[in-house]
């Protein structure tokens, strides 16, 4: 089976490496253009474009996917198929119908649930139970395609953006080479998405890590691990950015919170408890215990740790 793979970032290499792996022809592969990175402006590639480069596999720049000139371009490989994972441009229809089994996407979410960009975050971020990926045929709506395969995941307790990325990226890759498998016997049955459950959601900004304790600890919790590894969730303490990487939810039933006399009457946002090992924050419902943190110019480290050089008291305000 001849294969032109879209995609980009790094979660898309993943499934490209499974492709090759399992002996696909990959005849060309399809990334943004180079980037400048830092001071010097150097243009870089993107993380599939490496990848491709290693293989000796043809790579495909297009400004836009829509380009008729590119268009031709990509009529000229006869692929069987196009798999796009994560590339960053939409298709226009003469892409969509070019190749004879369709344009292949792998989303990490449970389509409808999810469409848009950053879905494995905001899975996190909205304490979901499970996440998974869902293979679709495309269309040229946004993530609107006919659903293919599904495979679903639970999420750990302490899953963050970064954790479940990694996850994903693995279990599309193998339900993508079971739905190229499923389409050429022709055993897979395209399903249409349920508008009335679909959802989009928005792209990432460093300005949503921003902490609003007025909001419960739960749902600053989930934001933390959601926005881990980017962008980070952050307050600020003594006038620094104050990043914080891992907490945990208390409540007022909770021993730290009972056997310790904590005040249940401060305000949200106030340190209400400190000790040796941590520091609780009051939240609209409940606290938040803080386990790793970072101050701005300062090493990611533990609590304890940062208690020992760091002066935090009852009553601090944070914000």
């Amino acid at each position: 089976m001849k294969v032109v793979f879209m995609g980009t970032p790094d979660f898309a290499v993943v499934t490209l490496k499974e492709l090759i792996d399992n002996q696909y022809d990959v005849v060309a592969v399809v990334t943004q253009p180079d980037k400048p990175k830092g001071r010097s402006k150097e243009l870089v590639f993107s993380p599939v474009k490496e990848e491709a480069v290693k293989n000796n596999i043809q790579v495909l720049q297009p400004e836009r996917a829509r380009d008729e000139a590119f268009v031709e371009e990509l009529r000229k490989y006869n692929a069987d198929v196009f798999v796009v994972v994560a590339f960053g441009q939409l298709l226009p229809k003469s892409i969509i119908d070019m190749p004879r089994l369709g344009c292949i996407n792998v989303h990490a979410s449970l389509l409808p649930k999810y469409r848009g960009a950053s879905p494995i975050q905001w899975a996190v971020i909205d304490g979901c139970e499970y996440s998974g990926v869902t293979t679709m045929k495309m269309d040229e709506g946004l993530d609107t395609g006919d659903i293919l395969l599904v495979d679903k995941v639970k999420l750990d307790k302490k899953e963050t953006g970064g954790s479940l990325f990694d996850r994903l990226s693995i279990v599309g890759a193998k339900l993508l080479i079971k739905t190229l498998e499923g389409l050429e016997t022709g055993i897979i049955i395209p399903e249409k998405q349920n508008e009335a459950e679909s959802s989009y959601v928005k792209m990432l900004k460093k300005s949503m890590g921003e902490l609003d304790f007025t909001k419960s600890a739960r749902q600053i919790e989930c934001l933390i691990r959601g926005l881990n590894p980017w962008p980070s969730a952050f307050t600020h303490l003594n006038g620094k950015m104050l990043k914080i990487w891992d907490a945990d939810v208390v409540n007022d039933s909770d021993d730290i919170i009972n056997n310790n006399n904590v005040s249940k009457e401060c305000e949200a946002g106030t340190v209400c408890y400190v000790d040796k090992k941590t520091f609780i924050i009051k939240c609209g419902k409940d606290y938040l215990k803080v386990n790793e943190l970072q101050l701005e110019g300062k090493k990611r480290m533990s609590t304890d740790a940062f208690l020992l050089g760091s002066h935090v008291e009852e009553g601090t305000a944070l914000g």
